[in-house]
């Protein structure tokens, strides 16, 4: 998991967290996604029921689907990209699918400037294209991430670099409309929105997963999958 770096040089956060995303075998003849991490324990805070504001978010499933799944992103964090393209289809087929549940993504952007870019550039690709448009451009941001992690600290996700990159999902007229927004700053409030839930819930790294605004400590998807229920049932 991406460690955010930033929160050592203020007030630290009482804890932080590394885990790491992989494919693994978790039993004969069956091929499981396994969350392999070292969670510390997390603030109070992250770990307490949230009231929690899902409106104008982009999310996969039914609007009406009974728990609501957060994953907190970074688009140059390798572990996201891990997560994005090999465990969200679990999540989308064992969860969503299902109606069990609903899966948000919202930013917590700290890695490098183009991190930052990039969401933001993101928030106006949902606000003015809707939620399909995104997921598309958010699958490609991360299909586009550079495989060599030294990259993550060097700016390469410019302005020019997104405009192309939504220029392979949106019309020539729809991609000057997003551009316009983004450069008139109006995701500011949904941007900061989502930087403020992450800090509120405690999120130290990405990817963060919350349920029903529970922190996941868990390593498989029968865990995710056993807090799902869990939190369907009000326990």
């Amino acid at each position: 998991m991406a460690k955010n770096k930033k929160n050592t040089k203020s007030q630290p956060k009482s804890s932080s967290k590394f885990a790491f995303w992989m494919i693994g075998i978790i039993a004969a003849f069956v091929l499981g996604f396994i969350f392999i991490g070292n969670h510390s324990k997390q603030d109070e805070k992250a770990n307490s029921n949230k009231t929690i504001d899902y409106s104008n978010q982009p999310f996969l499933g039914d609007k009406s689907a009974p728990v609501s799944i957060i994953e907190f992103g970074d688009y140059k964090c390798p572990n996201c990209k891990n997560f994005n393209e090999n465990v969200v289809p679990l999540i989308e087929k064992e969860l969503v699918d299902t109606g069990k549940a609903k899966l948000y993504f919202m930013n917590y952007a700290f890695i490098n400037t183009d991190s930052k870019r990039t969401a933001k550039f993101a928030e106006s690709v949902y606000q003015v294209l809707g939620n399909e448009p995104f997921w598309k451009f958010h699958d490609l941001m991360y299909k586009k991430q550079p495989e060599d992690t030294k990259y993550e600290k060097i700016d390469l996700f410019t302005e020019k670099f997104l405009t192309d990159t939504l220029k392979e999902v949106a019309s020539d007229a729809d991609v000057n409309k997003v551009v316009k927004h983004f450069n008139d700053r109006q995701y500011k409030e949904s941007y900061n929105k989502d930087m403020d839930l992450a800090e509120k819930l405690g999120a130290t790294g990405t990817p963060a997963i919350y349920v029903d605004g529970q922190y996941f400590e868990g390593q498989t998807m029968d865990d995710l999958k056993d807090m799902v229920d869990k939190a369907a049932k009000g326990e």
